[in-house]
């Protein structure tokens, strides 16, 4: 058995990169693709080889699977990442690279079909004992359905997309007589964003924890590398994750993990993923979603784990087994992640244009993911995320010192960044404190975050 001798990166960006570096590290070649505006970009300069697909658009680009797959083939790719985001998480693409006789390095196109399909996952999963929200227990064709599940359950309701993710496709509906104008609008946004109009629906739970488990399968055995927070969200969009969870005590982690491994081994997973849950008050933990590809979030895993989540992704892919067991997986200290956007800080609006200054911080216990430098431009036409700014300290308090530090070095300059908003966050002190939920983003700009009760019991981070 050997691992690949060349892959080829279905991706851009600051992903684009940590993959090369851990292929580089694992001797492998690198092949980066590109778009005609992005010939200078860092991915391009790292790689072995590079080729241009095509125009800026990325349904011409990184969305063009004959124009990839042509690539892999001229190249003699064995293999193809995806990355995130893209394709990454499209069956047809994974189907198309088994009849290229190109190896997918994620899960089976079966993996991806359930896990994009947010209702039927509900479906599988219940079915096998895991825990679910209230709701509908497939798609929902008409509004009528949906005010009966809706009446059923009571109000407040969720509609949700059952494709896609993000945020995209889903409407929180408080009374009866919002839910028509709500019901409609998922549907366009969803078959506008996905391709595809089929909702489902879901209690509304307020004052709730996002929390998620890193899942590792080879086909044969499941473990999971613990959990992450991902309750700091700005319109369903996680803005900071850290792990472990301030929530978390020994109980409740062994819980979670074991429920995320028997939800994988329910869907037959191989390779990488996450199992996302939903946590309330008094701790009850429902399942969420399932997400088919590395997570933008998996560095603060590797931080607590020791764990290269893309390393064994290619190693399993290349037909290796499991790197570890279960018992060999003991969390260390704490990590937090900052997604750091060419966005307004604000008004979290878009900010693209030239970098005339990129200085990242250092010192011990800080990691920037990205592949931004000085003279860089940020183009318009992708995703704004152009750094994550990872801590790791021995402890929760430790980690956030790092974090305010490393944020006070970080200079770009030429564009807006969030930098001032995570600023903001990491000197609150419900933040501070761990007292906060998935809507604390929204109470913390309406000035009504601080209101004299915890929204959550917080335990010592270590659990």
């Amino acid at each position: 058995m050997k691992l690949f001798k060349k892959i080829l990166i279905a991706n851009r960006g600051e992903i684009a990169v940590r993959i090369i570096r851990a292929c580089k590290e694992l001797g492998i070649r690198t092949v980066a693709i590109f778009s005609d505006i992005e010939k200078g970009s860092l991915h391009v300069r790292l790689a072995d080889e590079s080729i241009c697909i095509g125009p800026a658009n990325s349904r011409h680009s990184y969305l063009n699977i004959p124009a990839i797959l042509s690539a892999a083939e001229v190249t003699d790719s064995e293999a193809i990442h995806p990355g995130y985001g893209f394709l990454s998480e499209n069956p047809q693409f994974a189907e198309a690279c088994a009849t290229s006789g190109i190896t997918f390095i994620g899960p089976t196109p079966e993996n991806i079909r359930i896990g994009g399909d947010k209702a039927k996952a509900r479906q599988v999963l219940k079915r096998r004992g895991i825990p679910v929200v209230p709701g509908s227990d497939g798609p929902v064709i008409s509004e009528e359905t949906a005010v009966k599940i809706a009446q059923k359950i009571g109000f407040p309701v969720i509609i949700k997309a059952s494709a896609g993710g993000g945020g995209r496709g889903m409407r929180i509906v408080r009374e009866e007589q919002e839910l028509s104008h709500a019901f409609h609008m998922a549907q366009r946004e969803s078959l506008a964003a996905f391709g595809n109009n089929e909702i489902y629906v879901e209690k509304y739970l307020p004052s709730i924890r996002h929390i998620e488990v890193q899942i590792i399968s080879d086909g044969k055995n499941v473990i999971h590398l613990g959990e992450r927070d991902c309750s700091i969200q700005r319109r369903h969009q996680k803005l900071i994750e850290e792990a472990p969870s301030t929530i978390a005590t020994a109980k409740f982690r062994k819980k979670i993990g074991e429920l995320a491994v028997r939800a994988a081994k329910a869907m037959k997973y191989h390779n990488v993923g996450t199992i996302e849950f939903i946590v309330d008050q008094e701790q009850n933990v429902y399942f969420m979603e399932v997400n088919t590809r590395v997570q933008v979030e998996h560095p603060v895993t590797e931080e607590v784990t020791g764990v290269d989540i893309i390393k064994e992704q290619i190693r399993i892919a290349a037909g290796f087994p499991l790197s570890y067991k279960q018992n060999q997986i003991k969390p260390s200290g704490y990590s937090i992640e900052c997604r750091i956007n060419a966005e307004d800080p604000e008004k979290f609006i878009p900010c693209p244009g030239r970098i005339t200054l990129f200085s990242p911080p250092g010192g011990p216990g800080v990691r920037v993911d990205t592949a931004a430098y000085t003279g860089w431009v940020v183009p318009s036409h992708y995703d704004s995320l152009i750094a994550k700014l990872i801590v790791h300290g021995k402890n929760r308090e430790e980690a956030i010192a790092k974090m305010k530090r490393a944020l006070d070095e970080f200079i770009i300059e030429g564009i807006k960044t969030t930098i001032p908003f995570h600023k903001k966050v990491f000197n609150h002190p419900d933040f501070i404190r761990g007292n906060f939920s998935t809507d604390f983003i929204d109470r913390m700009s309406n000035g009504n975050v601080s209101n004299g009760h915890k929204i959550f019991e917080v335990v010592d981070s270590q659990g």
